[in-house]
Parts: structure tokens; sequence; C-alpha cells
């Protein structure tokens, strides 16, 4: 990805900083069976994912259960061993720092996971879980520790008692809590949030997400954001990629990847988000089959299987991700033909034996 197209719109007259810069990512899993317990196969989870992250900003990570989005945001993180690739934050390739150096780095890197019930000791009160970063990064006494995660609890929305109490006293929502204040507490610069609210309540997403924007606001933090639901990422990212299988196929600002999708899978994604007027018609696209193997993936582009604009060198070849105008990167055959709306999902280009089937939205 060509250093000119990460420049972004100038902000007072000067470029943002690329904070985070994934280059060529890939995270393979041994299979591994018989006595000796030798690699039979690989489980390709990640395979060769790029993009980049301003600082300062929101990049939203969507696409199925299975694609690999959390896998990215671990691997990132080195919470798990690259299989290959440069991950270069804040001017430095994590990969090829010391252990000594890497341990320095992640005072800056944090994050929030999915399940906040099962990433708390359920033997040690929050404020123990909260002060234990502190404990490992930095020489501060008891009571400047305890000062920060009242400070922390205060930020999120909780009391100075709470850090006394264990986490089956508290609900979903206010363990989530719990959970970003633990990843605040060092004041880092990047926060990975690997589906901080999926699994809580429609209200409690809306308290929870406004907790992350006031925090990013006021201490001037970047989110990767990882989440299945498009309408959240859509109100809360600036820029948004979409994962099928391992592999990057679009990637764009919000607005415009919202308003037009050039990627077939992204426009079945769209085409799933509930619109709130019941007088409106939305033509749904619904694709057949199941999502290939991650241990076995199509040659070619992987979305061949279901997509109903495929064609030969869709099953032979890997397109390009490039930008196609605007900062919108996709990989896509048909868009390299050049022909206005040629990735486009219509009626009239669904066939009888089309891996898809059209709708109308209820």
């Amino acid at each position: 990805m060509a250093e000119e197209t990460k420049k972004k719109r100038s902000v007072n007259g000067q470029d943002p900083k690329v904070l985070l810069d994934v280059k060529n990512l890939v995270k393979y899993f041994p299979v591994r069976s018989g006595l000796l317990q030798r690699v039979k196969a690989w489980v390709k989870a990640v395979d060769d994912v790029s993009f980049f992250i301003y600082e300062g900003e929101t990049f939203g990570l969507v696409g199925e259960s299975g694609c690999g989005k959390t896998t990215v945001g671990r691997t990132i993180l080195n919470l798990i061993p690259a299989t290959s690739g440069e991950v270069i934050f804040d001017g430095k390739n994590l990969f090829e720092l010391s252990s000594t150096d890497l341990k320095k780095k992640r005072r800056d890197m944090q994050i929030i996971f999915q399940d906040p019930f099962s990433s708390l000791d359920p033997r040690m009160p929050i404020g123990e879980s909260i002060a234990e970063g502190l404990r490992i990064h930095t020489n501060k006494s008891g009571q400047e520790r305890y000062d920060i995660v009242v400070e922390m609890l205060t930020r999120v929305g909780m009391r100075a008692e709470h850090a006394r109490r264990y986490p089956h006293e508290f609900s979903g929502g206010q363990r989530q809590r719990i959970g970003i204040a633990r990843a605040l507490a060092l004041q880092p610069k990047f926060i990975v949030c690997d589906e901080p609210v999926s699994a809580l309540d429609v209200s409690i997403q809306a308290q929870v997400l406004s907790i992350l924007r006031d925090l990013q606001r006021d201490f001037g933090l970047t989110y990767l954001f990882i989440a299945h639901n498009l309408s959240v990422v859509e109100h809360f990212s600036d820029r948004v990629g979409v994962m099928y299988l391992g592999k990057m196929a679009e990637m764009a600002d919000r607005d415009v990847l919202y308003r037009d999708p050039l990627h077939p899978y992204t426009q079945s994604l769209m085409s799933a988000i509930p619109i709130p007027d019941p007088m409106l018609k939305r033509q749904r696209i619904l694709l057949q089959g199941d999502v290939p193997s991650p241990l076995n993936p199509p040659k070619g582009c992987r979305f061949h299987t279901r997509c109903p604009l495929a064609f030969d060198k869709c099953s032979q070849e890997e397109p390009p991700f490039k930008d196609y105008g605007d900062r919108h990167y996709a990989a896509c055959w048909l868009l390299e033909t050049g022909e206005k709306g040629a990735s486009k999902i219509t009626r009239d280009k669904i066939t009888a034996d089309s891996p898809v089937v059209l709708a109308e939205a209820d």
C-alpha cells in the first residue's frame, strides 16, 4: 500500500499521524493429529491483511463470525504470535522488539475483551484487577495506584467503594465498564475494542459507547473497534474495514462505505441493516450456502463461491486490494473493468443458478 495513499485530508494544515500500520499480516494455526501430534494442515485465520489507523480515530473492523477479526486484534498486540507480516506501532515494528522493549510498549496498547466476566479474575476484587497493570508497569505506591483506580472507576460511571467488590457482584454492563477502566489505567495511546458491546442489552450498549467516545475525546485515544453490528460501527467509527474468510474485502471512510459499498460481500452485509422506518423497504441480498472452511479456502477470490457476479477469473486469481478513488479500497475483479456499477448486485444480474436470493425486507 503506497505511502501517499495513507494521507488524509489536512486538519489545521497538518496531515494526521499514522499510529498503527499493519502490513501483510498472516496468522495460521496448526492442526495436529496422530501419536506424534504432527502438523497435518493449517487454519488460515488471517491471510495477508493490511490496513492503517490514524492517531485519534476509530477504525471499525466487521465481518461474519470466524472471518479473523479477533485474531487480527490479538495478533496486533502480540498476544498471539504472528506467522508473518509487520505491525508498525508509533514508528516501531512490534514483531522485532525484544521482550523488554515490547513490555515497555504494552503500556501504550490495551484491549477490552468481548466477555467482561471471563476477562476478570473471579477471586480478585475489581480494584486489584484494574491496578494490576500499574503494579507491573510502574513504580507507583499502593496509595497512588488506589487513587488511579478510583479515578478510572469514576470516569466510567462507577463509585470508589466498588473497588472492593468482586466481579460476580456486578451486572454485565458494569463489568464491561470495569474492563474499560482497566484498559484505561495505564493511559494508553491505542485500545483494541474486541466486540465490547455485543454481549450487552441495547440500552447498555449506548451507555458503553458513550463512555468510549467521551474517553477518546478526553484522552486522545485511538481505537480498533471490532464488531458484528453494522449499525453500531456506522455510528461509532471513522473508517471501516470489511473482512471475509481471513482477507480484507473492502476499506473506506465510514460515510463513503455506507453510501456506496463496492464489494458484493459488503453490499450483502449492508442490506441486512434494519431501517428505522416501517414505510421504507430495502432489497435484501440473501447469500446462499455456508462460509468455506479456513482449512481449505477457495482459490482466487474467497467470496466467489457465494458471489452472484463471479466469473471464471474470480475462481482462478486473487484480486488486488487497491484504492479505487477517495481512499476507497476493495478487492474485486469486476472493479478492474473500470465499468461504473460493474460490482453492484442488481436484480437484472441475478440468474436462476446464482448463489444469492434477492428479497424485500420486512
